[in-house]
């Protein structure tokens, strides 16, 4: 039998990110409790390519709004 494990996988490039929190439970079974992406094709599609300035300009606004949130819920 695996034993109980909680992973928080990150997955980034420069206009998208996406997190998710899977747990593998005893008996080998995976579950995903928690999925996000974060998309910024709206903001790049006015130029026709991703605009790195944009890029990480938009991506830190919109974590931090989301940590911010995700922080201050209650438990």
């Amino acid at each position: 039998m695996s034993a109980f494990l909680r992973i928080l996988g990150i997955e980034t490039s420069c206009d998208e990110t996406a997190a998710a929190v899977v747990v593998r439970h005893e008996d080998g079974r995976g579950e995903i409790l928690s999925d996000v992406v974060f998309s910024q094709l709206d903001e790049h599609s006015l130029y026709g390519g991703v605009v790195p300035e944009i890029a990480a300009r938009a991506m830190w606004k919109r974590w931090m709004a989301s940590w911010k949130r995700r922080c201050s819920a209650p438990v």
